[in-house]
């Protein structure tokens, strides 16, 4: 459960899909929603960042630069300005052509009337816009991307900066737990709280086991008029014993003052609650602005996790018991059959900004009889009391003997009760294109779409709407990028090898989902855009780009 330590200009695909394309799997038609767009949102930018000499699989303190960030872009989130079609993204920028060392930065991208514009590396944490190689207020990484707005128009991000060094004699500071913010679209950041850390840095190493901050997340208060407006909910947690999971807890800071100053930090997991190991924090905030916060709790020695939902009403500063929402069974492997990549976090939840006390939340669930992964969906229309009994998100039917996987699942409210559930899946063949490798090229249960599945509250808790919808154009090849450049590995590798172990690869653990007034935006990997990097083998690198896919909340029906 610890997290692994350790772009030349894009051909901007701009696909507009009628509502008649269907692709058919088995029995279930898996239909475009009308309008639907997919554009690239990624574009090369440049910042400081580290080397990895050869021979190491690690950088050496003192030898960052700058340098292009024209790779890979892994994992992102997205928020929008409340009221508006403005959006900031956030994803892992990876430096140079160090991927297969997993180095790298969150970048934001801005994303100004639903249309991105550029995108840039979140200063402040490398040594060009430190100004200095000292470890910190230098890091070699920054990790885990995280938005939400206030009701002023300033975008906020829990950051989490940690040091790639996988040597135990080596005591560079692990990593701290900071807080930035921008009022210009994630164009320029500022590190709130007067420059401090949230959680501080210590001199353990990444090799030790104690103290590794991991899995934060934000969340804020843009209620106009209410008591607690503009109040930001900061949350991550902290791995303080052995490598089985004991002592993971999970922690929260309030800023009252727009992200200025926090309150001390406060551990708000009891173990008598939800046992030694909790992690997977997701804040959000209701229509009433009650906070709520799910967890996941890991048995130490193994089995079934359980995901718990708390609430405060009074600003976070005591939460009411933790409520048992449902128990999750994880693939007992690293990652997913077939591929190399692993497996991202269990959970996304949200509440609703319309009805107070309305709550949602997706999970992926692994079938240990039929050997594949679902999505699944609960709520609860009492404040996190009681839950409905969870359902199976993912519709597709698969033939027989041939499982496919639904995963990574991501929720989003948004205004007027509308409900949206996407997550990565694996329904589709790999198609035979010049962006899929040729081994590849046929191969069921490996290649990967996004899917949508939309939901109306009325009042009386979510209800479906329509079938599941395919948002991505193109089905992509997660083994992709399989070139190289100056003889490295463009794969990247949560690992940090090459060739990277099975298990390793990295496609992000999550990927961004938000529910405008207009529209359902998605923000999440494809391969299937070409670079203008030219790879050892000739030809164009097929980078993890970050590809927006937008939906206008009409074209899905029944008054969404």
């Amino acid at each position: 459960m610890l997290r692994s330590k350790l772009v030349s200009l894009l051909a901007l695909g701009l696909y507009v899909a009628g509502s008649t394309s269907t692709y058919t799997n088995a029995a279930t038609p898996w239909q475009f929603p009308a309008s639907l767009t997919n554009v690239v949102a990624s574009s090369p930018t440049t910042g400081g960042g580290y080397p990895v000499p050869a021979g190491s699989r690690v950088p050496i303190a003192g030898t960052c630069g700058p340098g292009p960030f024209n790779a890979n872009h892994s994992e992102s989130w997205i928020a929008v300005n409340p009221g508006t079609e403005n959006l900031v993204g956030s994803s892992k920028f990876f430096f140079d052509k160090y991927s297969t060392f997993y180095m790298f930065y969150l970048g934001a991208h801005q994303i100004p009337h639903g249309t991105p514009s550029g995108n840039n590396q979140i200063r402040g944490y490398d040594c060009l816009s430190t100004g200095t190689q000292a470890m910190p207020p230098s890091w070699t990484d920054t990790t885990d991307p995280n938005l939400d707005f206030d009701t002023q128009g300033r975008v906020y991000q829990v950051m989490l900066p940690f040091n790639s060094f996988f040597d135990a004699t080596k005591l560079h500071p692990d990593g701290e737990i900071d807080i930035s913010f921008s009022d210009d679209m994630g164009g320029t950041w500022v590190k709130g709280n007067g420059g401090q850390p949230l959680e501080p840095s210590n001199n353990a190493s990444a090799k030790q086991a104690g103290h590794v901050e991991d899995k934060q997340w934000v969340a804020v208060n843009h209620i106009v008029g209410h008591s607690f407006q503009d109040h930001v909910y900061a949350a991550w947690a902290v791995f303080n014993g052995s490598s089985n999971g004991q002592g993971v807890k999970v922690k929260m800071a309030v800023s009252r003052d727009r992200g200025q100053t926090f309150d001390n930090a406060v551990t708000i997991t009891p173990p008598s609650q939800v046992g030694a190991a909790a992690t997977f924090v997701i804040p959000q905030i209701d229509a009433a602005g009650d906070v709520y916060v799910s967890v996941v709790s890991f048995p130490p020695n193994g089995g079934a996790s359980t995901i718990y939902v708390a609430r405060s009403s009074d600003d976070a500063r005591t939460f009411s018991p933790f409520v048992p929402i449902t128990t999750v069974s994880a693939i007992p492997t690293a990652g997913l059959p077939n591929t190399r990549f692993r497996d991202g976090i269990t959970e996304s939840f949200s509440a609703s900004p319309t009805f107070p006390g309305h709550l949602y939340l997706t999970y992926e669930d692994w079938d240990t009889v039929r050997g594949q992964m679902d999505v699944k969906f609960t709520q609860s229309t009492d404040r996190g009391l009681t839950w409905s009994a969870p359902v199976v998100v993912n519709d597709n039917i698969d033939a027989a003997g041939v499982p496919t996987d639904q995963f990574q699942p991501s929720i989003a409210a948004g205004p007027g009760g509308a409900v949206a559930i996407a997550f990565y899946d694996r329904r589709a063949a790999c198609p035979s294109d010049p962006s899929v490798l040729a081994a590849d090229a046929g191969r069921t249960n490996f290649c990967i779409d996004v899917t949508l599945q939309a939901y109306k509250d009325m009042g009386s808790g979510a209800v479906s709407v329509g079938a599941n919808r395919r948002l991505t154009q193109h089905t992509w090849d997660p083994e992709q990028p399989g070139q190289h450049r100056g003889g490295l590995s463009q794969y990247p590798c949560a690992g940090a090898r090459d060739p990277c172990p099975s298990g390793r690869g990295f496609i992000g653990d999550y990927f961004g989902l938000v529910v405008s007034a207009k529209n359902v935006y998605a923000l999440f990997v494809s391969t299937h855009y070409p670079s203008n990097v030219t790879a050892d083998e000739g030809g164009p690198v097929y980078y993890q780009q970050q590809v927006l896919a937008s939906v206008p909340r009409s074209s899905l029906g029944n008054g969404y």
